[in-house]
């Protein structure tokens, strides 16, 4: 199959970058990030979360970074809204479209969010339902679709039945995650393989952690697959909970170069982009998560 000839990101990094960190993050900074992505050019950030901030104390403020962020035309801001609360609060913010998240494993819904994976769908039924009243854009997330930290190997049939599900309820496009970081080339390829005969590619995503170094080749082995539609997170903000010191998210500026070598339009300035994340990190403190940023610093 002939590689894409346009890929589509999805910056993940003001929410899923941002979400576990430690230190508060002021509004301000966030709205700052936000605003440089897209000044960056990309089509779609994921600005924030409506969850209990309870759970989530770093996205308490996700609505006052709605209200404040500067909204360009063509660009979708999405928010996470896992349950009916949390999608009328982000109705209330302005929000367009928004994102709810299903596991691939049964011991890891049990563990993150106390259900099975059947009882989690139908928790999304009411959004669902709510969405189509507002004329909301739904998208959709599998986590833990090429391993587990809990039950080792998934099944690329029982990813397929979860993405199947969320489709069939209305979501546009499923994204599907490797959580913990440890597929690979070939096992991207077959579980794209297999899920595709019930959701069409150009419905799907690919989200990857680079835990075990393997993101970039398995975006490659995904974009040989027909997939033209990657999660990524600015500065690779965001690391792994289930492996202790490893890194999370791949870093957005690294997915952007891979991009551009192989001629793929995406729409991204790379130095503003590489700006976007050196701002972020200087106010986090630490250095960029990405090796393109900091090859281009080191010279």
């Amino acid at each position: 199959m002939s590689l894409p000839a346009h890929v589509r990101l999805i910056e993940v990094g003001p929410r899923d970058g941002l979400q576990n960190e430690a230190q508060p993050i002021s509004v301000a900074d966030k709205v700052q990030l936000v605003d440089a992505l897209s000044a960056a050019g990309l089509g779609y950030i994921e600005v924030g979360s409506f969850v209990s901030p309870k759970w989530v104390p770093q996205m308490a403020g996700s609505a006052e970074v709605f209200a404040q962020i500067q909204r360009k035309p063509g660009v979708t801001y999405g928010a996470l809204a896992p349950n009916l609360r949390g999608f009328e609060d982000a109705i209330a913010a302005g929000v367009k479209e928004v994102a709810v998240f299903a596991a691939a494993s049964e011991a890891f819904s049990q563990r993150n969010i106390n259900c099975s994976i059947s009882e989690s769908l139908e928790r999304f039924v009411p959004i669902m339902d709510a969405a189509r009243q507002h004329g909301v854009s739904v998208r959709g997330y599998v986590s833990c679709v090429l391993g587990c930290p809990y039950e080792g190997d998934v099944a690329p049939e029982q990813v397929a039945w979860v993405a199947r599900e969320l489709y069939a309820m209305g979501c546009y496009e499923v994204s599907l995650g490797d959580t913990i970081g440890t597929g690979t080339a070939g096992a991207t390829r077959k579980m794209f393989d297999v899920v595709s005969a019930d959701v069409p590619r150009d419905k799907l995503a690919g989200h990857f952690h680079d835990t075990y170094g393997q993101a970039m080749a398995n975006i490659y082995a995904s974009l040989l697959e027909g997939i033209a539609v990657f999660d990524s997170s600015i500065a690779g903000l965001g690391g792994c909970p289930y492996a202790r010191g490893a890194s999370g998210n791949v870093a957005t500026e690294d997915v952007l170069y891979l991009l551009n070598g192989l001629g793929i339009e995406t729409g991204v300035d790379m130095e503003k982009l590489i700006l976007a994340g050196q701002q972020i990190c200087t106010v986090l403190g630490r250095p960029t998560g990405s090796r393109v940023a900091k090859a281009r610093s080191a010279k």
